[in-house]
């Protein structure tokens, strides 16, 4: 110790030194105010996971295990319920049962009645179609006919001219005759008056003229009478081609009435075929059934003898075993910074959690999951993102439903304390500067491999 320096007891003892002393609690209070400013500097340095945080619900990854609600196809009365609400259903079990409002389906024998109405118009079809092969059968034979008759009828018209031309020759020659014969009567006359013939040779003369002018005449007459013939040969040939004509034409004509009627007749037995099976397929909708396997979620008509329209909910079901998945809405400027397997904490409401984002691995409660779809579009200005399962994590509780309200995270880059905070008191988003920094290193590489090639 040094020679001046007070002993203790002594230095006690003087009350100045005593008031001018630092007192013992400013030691204390500088001691511990230093140990958490220490500790603060050593904190800023620990690693802090950025992520992404959003909020969402429970819901199913594929469309058909989704909550659906299923509609009345066909508008009815209800009759009977044959579930109630939160019972477990199989595909194919009846929901409902309906019962007809329209009174163009009132009757009970109405597929019957229509089934006769087929069957009889079916059966004047068949008759149509014989009678339009009668038709054909008759059309044709008229056909053979006419030209059979207009061959006759030429060949009657042919032995018309011949005659005609025969009676000509026959005309011509007695004329000849008669002029001969009358000739030689007035060469006979003038010998009579010169008393060179006797009388009797003058009658004989005469009475020689005599026949042949009778001869002339009838041959004459005969030779219209063939012209006549003939006209007439002609005119019945022409008749006799317009009356066939004319019978061909009235059975076409009632040929292309029966096939119209055919035609329409196949129309409507189409159409009622149609509305049979219309029919038929309607009283299948008179039982609503489950289109799979779940979970009766609600009822949206009650009672019996409630009226329900066309296209109108009955009840709303959720399948048995969905595949769930977290939706999730993101904001844009973070779409980039995920792809399809990015990891995913969750907490489920109803779930106690100790979270702490920057540290998943701190925190308890919350459950894994990766990222399975990623929108292309967005929804509100935001992006839907849907998360499943992750294998390799705890699995999600069992009693989870769908609808349940989530928050989950999106784990990125391990960064320090201080940089996160100077990234969200300067705006960046997560991991901004470490991609200029990645970008700018890729840069400086690709320079210098340059320079190492030159």
């Amino acid at each position: 110790m040094f020679e001046n320096s007070i002993p203790t007891e002594q230095y006690e003892k003087l009350q100045a030194i005593k008031l001018v002393r630092t007192p013992h609690l400013a030691h204390k209070l500088a001691w511990w105010c230093g140990s958490l400013f220490m500790l603060l500097i050593l904190i800023l340095f620990l690693p802090w996971t950025q992520n992404i945080s959003s909020r969402g619900k429970l819901n199913s990854l594929n469309p058909g295990d989704r909550p659906q609600t299923i509609q009345s196809t066909i508008a009815g009365r209800i009759e009977k319920w044959h579930v109630r609400e939160g019972q477990q259903i199989k595909k194919g079990d009846t929901i409902v049962r309906l019962s007809e409002i329209k009174d163009k389906y009132f009757d009970p024998n109405l597929l019957s009645r229509m089934d006769d109405q087929i069957h009889s118009k079916s059966d004047a079809l068949q008759a149509s179609r014989k009678k339009a092969q009668s038709l054909n059968k008759q059309i044709n034979a008229l056909t053979s006919g006419l030209e059979y008759s207009l061959s006759k009828a030429r060949n009657k018209v042919v032995q018309a001219g011949l005659k005609v031309q025969s009676d000509s020759m026959d005309m011509v020659a007695i004329k000849i005759e008669n002029k001969i014969s009358k000739d030689q009567f007035d060469r006979q006359q003038k010998l009579y008056d010169q008393g060179l013939k006797s009388l009797t040779e003058l009658e004989q003369r005469k009475l020689k003229l005599q026949e042949t002018t009778a001869k002339a005449v009838s041959t004459e007459n005969k030779f219209n009478a063939s012209k006549n013939e003939l006209s007439n040969a002609r005119i019945e040939l022409f008749s006799l081609k317009a009356e066939y004509l004319d019978k061909i034409a009235k059975a076409e004509s009632e040929l292309n009435s029966t096939m119209s009627y055919i035609y329409n007749s196949e129309a409507d037995i189409s159409k009622m075929r149609n509305e049979y099976s219309n029919v038929k397929i309607r009283n299948t909708f008179y039982y609503i059934t489950a289109p799979q396997d779940g979970y009766v979620i609600k009822a949206q008509k009650e009672g019996i003898g409630e009226t329900i329209k066309e296209g109108e909910p009955v009840v709303t079901i959720m399948a048995l075993n969905p595949n769930l998945a977290v939706e999730l809405y993101i904001k844009p400027m973070d779409v980039p910074l995920l792809k399809i397997g990015s990891k995913i904490r969750l907490q489920f409401d109803g779930w106690p959690a100790l979270v702490f984002s920057g540290w998943p691995d701190v925190g308890f409660g919350t459950f894994g999951g990766k990222v399975a779809v990623i929108d292309n579009i967005d929804t509100d200005g935001n992006y839907r993102i849907l998360v499943v399962p992750d294998k390799e994590e705890d699995p999600w509780p069992k009693a989870l439903r769908v609808g349940t309200g989530t928050l989950g995270w999106a784990m990125l880059k391990d960064v320090p304390i201080y940089y996160e905070i100077w990234r969200q008191m300067n705006g960046f988003p997560p991991d901004y500067t470490g991609n200029i920094q990645n970008k700018n290193n890729k840069k400086t590489n690709e320079k210098e491999s340059s320079y190492s090639e030159q």
